[in-house]
């Protein structure tokens, strides 16, 4: 095989590994969107409480979010094709809990299980793809992770609502549960069957064959890490606390900190740290770091606010409602792929366009809405201006996640995918709770309409920033790009 086509074709060995991977990756994403359609049959159902209802989604996110980067770390030093299985196995053990639970302690402690399985495989996932694919295949390989995570948002609301109405209000929600049953396991099977021998093999197996000593997995830097996420998460997860919980939020970033004074000490010290703080230093990881974690405090938001006006305000079935993210879906999978595939020819160029261009949606859906409730022009015109959000995000997710990881060093591919996603996860938290608090405090003075208007306000708000940490990032590109070549012609 020649370097060209070894740039531009996958091999076999390439392709099964995507199968491996981002089924179960598809079907961990899911669980995130498809609950928010059956919670309320859910809820009448086993006869819940709605703060018992709502750790039904805190539950999950918080264990998500709180293993990723630890999850990710181990699977460097110890092998990412056993922590992905391992992953895969536990979130399958969750999900048969959940499909049968009888109760909602049940169902809560299910969800939980699942979120660690979530937060397990995750990472792993993202550290293969940087692992096995190079080049431009690794941007391919990422575009098709794009297209997973643009599908699930989009599919999820219209699979949940398509089971409830087959099944009925009983089986409908258990289903949604229950279907990952056999996904899980068919992914299990395949990943001790097609998993290349390397995967199973981290860098301690490495360092022990070359007479070296055991890796070290920086416990302290574990638990450090693991209850900052969670002090910083859970306020705006729990938020019928009240607002003492908040407090919270200083006090995890506080103990952020001391992490980054341990990582740092530790790796003086000679010791190995779970995240090795010079990635910070790199330019394209710290922006790029940035930039998707802002993204990741509007983009979310859009769903549950368009749920919760056409559900509540215009009293939409749930079905209907879903279907509302479908062509949105589409039209991510579809650019996700195509961006994937020239994301090294432009940059982070197409990473700053792909926002802009889901800014344009966001902000035409709320112009749609002001002009359906002043002038009753159909809502149903909202598919389009939401698939405009859908290309954006395809074009912004996949390369930018691409761009950041380029020059990452494969020992720590899991650890710093781990550390992107835990900045995607605390974002989505901290976005959905101000964003579902500006809807309902507007809904109240100014009726559904005013409600979903505001909060497209605020998720377009969360989403220029994110353009201009793109745009500043472009700009320190192209200074450095300049001192290069006056250093080079002098």
């Amino acid at each position: 095989m020649t370097r060209t086509s070894e740039t531009t074709a996958m091999s076999a060995g390439q392709r099964r590994i995507l199968a491996v991977m981002l089924v179960p990756m598809f079907m961990s994403l899911l669980s995130v969107s498809i609950v928010n359609v059956i919670l309320p049959d859910m809820q009448r159902s086993i006869g819940a409480s709605n703060s018992a209802i709502q750790w039904v989604l805190s539950g999950y996110t918080l264990a998500f979010g709180v293993f990723l980067v630890a999850a990710g770390r181990a699977g460097d030093l110890f092998g990412r094709g056993k922590l992905f299985v391992t992953g895969v196995s536990v979130f399958a053990l969750g999900s048969l809990i959940a499909g049968f639970a009888p109760d909602p302690v049940v169902l809560n402690i299910a969800r939980i299980v699942m979120g660690i399985g979530s937060g397990l495989l995750s990472p792993q996932g993202v550290g293969m793809l940087q692992q096995y694919f190079h080049g431009k295949l690794r941007g391919r390989a990422f575009g098709m992770f794009g297209t997973i995570v643009g599908v699930s948002v989009g599919i999820g609301p219209v699979l949940g609502g398509g089971l409830i109405a087959v099944l009925g209000q009983e089986w409908g929600w258990r289903s949604a549960f229950l279907i990952n049953v056999p996904i899980a396991l068919a992914a299990i099977i395949l990943g001790w069957f097609w998993l290349p021998k390397s995967a199973w093999t981290g860098s301690d197996a490495e360092n022990k064959k070359s007479g070296g000593s055991r890796a070290d997995f920086d416990p302290v830097g574990l638990v450090l890490l693991a209850l900052g996420t969670l002090l910083v998460m859970l306020p705006f997860l729990e938020r019928a606390a009240g607002a003492w919980i908040y407090a919270l939020v200083p006090l995890g970033a506080i103990v952020i900190w001391l992490w980054v004074r341990w990582e740092n000490r530790y790796a003086r010290r000679g010791g190995s740290p779970m995240v090795d703080m010079a990635l910070f230093r790199t330019r394209t990881f710290a922006y790029g770091a940035s930039l998707t974690s802002m993204y990741f405090v509007g983009m979310p938001g859009v769903w549950v606010i368009v749920a919760l006006y056409l559900q509540n305000g215009l009293g939409f079935p749930a079905l209907e409602a879903g279907l509302m993210g479908l062509p949105s879906a589409l039209f991510a999978a579809v650019s996700a792929q195509v961006a994937g595939r020239v994301v090294l020819t432009f940059g982070r160029k197409m990473v700053v366009l792909g926002v802009g261009i889901a800014l344009v949606g966001v902000v035409c859906s709320a112009l749609l809405v002001l002009a359906h409730e002043g002038l009753g022009i159909s809502i149903w015109w909202m598919l389009a201006t939401l698939a405009l959000t859908g290309m954006g995000q395809g074009m912004a997710i996949s390369p930018n996640q691409t761009l950041t990881l380029a020059d990452v060093p494969v020992e720590y591919a899991g650890s710093s995918g781990g550390v992107m996603q835990t900045g995607q996860r605390v974002g989505t938290a901290i976005g959905i709770a101000i964003v579902t608090a500006v809807f309902f405090v507007v809904q109240d003075l100014a009726g559904y309409g005013g409600a979903i208007v505001a909060g497209f306000g605020f998720i377009a708000l969360a989403m220029v920033i994110a353009g201009v940490i793109g745009i500043v990032d472009l700009a320190r590109g192209r200074s450095k790009e300049g001192q290069v070549a006056a250093v080079a012609g002098s």
